[in-house]
This record gives C-alpha cells, structure tokens and sequence, in this order.
C-alpha cells in the first residue's frame, strides 16, 4: 500500500467513523472521454491526499461513464452520478450540493491539476480566512498538449476585482479553490448563465469575501475545438457582459468599461483561424517551443495561405534566435 493510500485508508477508518475530506473536487463531465484519463490521473497525483472528487456524467454519449467507473472502482475517494443532460452550471450546482469538504476544487475535464496544487491552495486559504477563493497562474497547452504560454493573473484582490468588473478572466475557472462557506452564502452557481458562470460566481464571492491567485502555476488549461469557449463563445461575451452589468448594479458603480468583447478562441472563419494560429506559434515560439511554433506556423498559412505573417512565423521558427527571456502573459479575455 502506498504513503497515500495508507493516509485516506487511515482517514476513513480514524476511530471507526467516516471523516469529512477537507477538499472537494467537482468536475462536470460531458462528452470529455478523450482528455478525461489524464484529468482524474491529475487529481489522484495530488500531494495533498486529503480530498473527495465528485464527478457527475452530464449526459455523455462516448466513454466518459466507463473511463469514470473504473477510476472509481479503484480509488473510494471518487463518488460518481451519472443522469440526462443539463448542462454545466446545473451540473456543478448539483456537484456542490453532493460534496462535504470546507474546500471546492474546481476541475474541468480537459485539464490537469499540477501536483502541488491542492496542497498550496488549502495552505493559503487556511492563513487568509478572508479569502473567499484562491486561484493560481495556468499553463496553456493545445490539444495534443503541447505547451504554449503560461498565464499570470493579477494576485491581489484589488487587482483582481478590478479585472473581473471590466469582463476579463481573472480567476481561472479549472484554477480556482472556493471556500464552502462562501459558496454557501452566495448560492452557487446562478443557473441563468448557461456560459460565464464563473465570472458571475467569482463578482459574487467578492462582495462577501476577497478574491486572491497564488504566484505559481496550479494547472494546465487546454484549448481545443470542443472547448465551450470556442463553441460558445459568442452567449460567453455576452453573458460576461451581463454578468457585469449586473454587479457594478449590486456594487453602485458607474463609468466601468466592459472590455472582454473580443474573441477569446478562434470561431469557424479563416480570419479568426489565422489570427489565433499566429497568436499561438508566437506564443510558443517566445517560449522556447521551436516545433510548436512551426505547427502553429502552418497552420496560419493553411488558413490563409497569401498572407506574409504565416510565412514570417515559420521563417522565425526555423532561423531565429530564441528570445532572451521567456514570454509571461497575464491575463486572457
């Protein structure tokens, strides 16, 4: 048995009685057999054992239910449902009314938590009792997983609030660890955003607590074609939007500019292939990432073959000294 199993075997069976976990993680499935493995391995990988992953099936038509049943089947830690489908904010509304732990871990199934995340995210929120919820900084990695750039969000609260009123994702959402109790006083998840959610909940958590990231990188986000931001990104501008609207209402703030109208993934035209093509590559060519850059090269050309910027990028990646320093970005949206 190993040093983790023999900790939760331990926590289960300390005098004859279950233990609440201290964290909960709620993960919203949902077609996502594909990354889904590497996800649940993420979780399992923690340092910090001390948690419960509450995996609800929202309906998935591929092996999403088989790939969970097996995870489950070998570690008692995951409690999984499987129901029709309902959507993400209803799902993760019924995740949270499933958990115990006085810590929500946010997971999407595409994504990967880095291994010392839960341990660093319940050391912080247990020495800020004022904060309400914690996120980090984010690696961005494409479909294949290959790696692109890391994000940095502002780390005070200030900062972030001050980002989240103008639209822009400041909070991750797969980064962010949420206080039970906060959670609970603002209700959840608001069910009228079928998109941007976590925008509203983060505007929310911030009127009964402070909002704070970590200066480390807690967890790879993927971007890929399937993602809801490049499916639906069009209702998540606008719902962001209203979302904004509504808090600087709640807050009596005016002259507030929203500022996330721009695409935040490519849509189905070549312009916008192009434009985050390019976007990409230089990304990962800033960072060090020579065949990335060339892949993401080609692809900008393949969008749109009579423009120089493509041709530029793969000129780059082929002849170009390496930047100095890598590139740090900060925050998307």
């Amino acid at each position: 048995m190993s040093d983790r199993e023999h900790a939760h075997e331990n926590a289960l069976q300390r005098g004859g009685k279950p233990v609440v976990p201290a964290v909960s993680v709620l993960m919203a499935v949902y077609n996502g057999a594909r990354y889904l493995a590497r996800a649940m391995d993420s979780i399992l990988a923690q340092t910090f054992g001390d948690f419960e992953v509450i995996v609800i099936d929202d309906g998935s038509t591929d092996d999403s239910r088989v790939i969970v049943h097996e995870y489950a089947a070998r570690d008692t830690r995951i409690r999984f449902t499987a129901r029709v489908h309902r959507g993400l904010t209803v799902t993760l509304n019924d995740a949270f009314s499933q958990s115990r732990g006085s810590y929500l871990a946010r997971l999407d199934c595409d994504d990967i938590a880095l291994p010392e995340r839960f341990a660093a995210q319940v050391e912080w929120l247990e020495a800020h009792p004022e904060v309400s919820c914690v996120g980090g900084g984010f690696e961005l990695i494409d479909a294949a997983g290959r790696f692109l750039t890391t994000l940095w969000p502002p780390p005070d609260d200030d900062a972030i609030q001050g980002e989240l009123l103008k639209g822009h994702a400041a909070i991750n959402h797969s980064a962010a660890m949420i206080r039970r109790s906060a959670m609970g006083r603002v209700g959840g998840y608001d069910t009228r955003f079928e998109t941007a959610q976590d925008l509203d909940l983060w505007l929310r958590l911030g009127e009964v607590g402070r909002l704070a990231n970590l200066p480390q990188t807690v967890v790879r986000v993927r971007l890929h074609p399937a993602s809801i931001s490049e499916t639906k990104g069009g209702q998540q501008r606008k719902m962001g939007r209203t979302a904004c609207e509504e808090a600087w209402r709640r807050r009596g703030l005016t002259g507030i500019t929203y500022e996330a109208d721009a695409p935040w993934r490519p849509g189905t035209d070549r312009a916008s292939r192009h434009y985050f093509a390019l976007r990409y590559g230089w990304w990962a060519f800033n960072n060090r990432q020579r065949r990335t850059a060339l892949i993401y090269g080609a692809k900008a050309i393949a969008a749109m073959p009579f423009r120089l910027q493509g041709w530029t990028l793969i000129a780059c990646a082929i002849l170009k000294p390496f930047p100095r320093h890598r590139l740090a970005r900060h925050v998307e949206g």
